[in-house]
């Protein structure tokens, strides 16, 4: 139950609030880097001007990082190899990983090897198709960060979850497992 949206300005900060049931005041900063807060309506937008100028801090360092990532993807995103490349390279990679987990894979083949244009994860194992699939955008992210995702995905043959066991068989394969995964940050 969506209601009424006003556009705001309190400490710096362009915001639009949003009147709906919800139980706290709720402030995000969405990945163009616009603000949004919203509130149920008998909070006072006095209330709510105050919440959002007391975080002023986080929104400008959420944007920020919001301005970061944009300016990175769209650099990314220009340099992308084509799916043909893109496959070609991943399963390259892969290839050079797989004498490490051939007995966790099904069946003790190869697994197939998929790129997509994911946006929201680097990767995924799915074990009813024994299939690895890559996001294209890793194509162009550091070579560590790379064998990082390629490991972590042929560790889910294993473990299908992020158990304590799962990470420690990344951790057997690539000790700086975690300086790897910053990379893709």
């Amino acid at each position: 139950m969506a209601g009424k949206t006003d556009a705001r300005h309190v400490a710096g900060i362009d915001y639009t609030l949003t009147r709906r049931r919800v139980r706290n005041i709720n402030l995000r900063v969405r990945a163009d880097g616009s603000v949004a807060a919203s509130a149920a309506p008998r909070v006072p937008a006095a209330l709510v001007d105050a919440f959002v100028a007391s975080r002023a801090g986080w929104v400008r360092a959420a944007q920020d990082r919001a301005a970061r990532r944009a300016r990175w993807d769209a650099a990314a995103d220009a340099a992308l190899p084509d799916k043909a490349d893109a496959l070609a390279q991943m399963t390259a990679l892969c290839r050079a990983y797989y004498p490490q987990f051939a007995s966790t894979c099904p069946g003790g083949v190869f697994p197939r090897i998929a790129v997509r244009d994911m946006h929201t994860r680097w990767g995924s194992c799915s074990l009813k198709t024994g299939t690895l699939a890559f996001s294209r955008r890793l194509c162009v992210a550091p070579r560590p960060a790379q064998e990082y995702v390629v490991v972590h995905e042929f560790c889910h043959f294993a473990h299908p979850d992020h158990s304590p066991a799962f990470w420690a068989a990344v951790e057997a394969v690539l000790p700086d497992w975690r300086r790897r995964q910053q990379l893709l940050r």
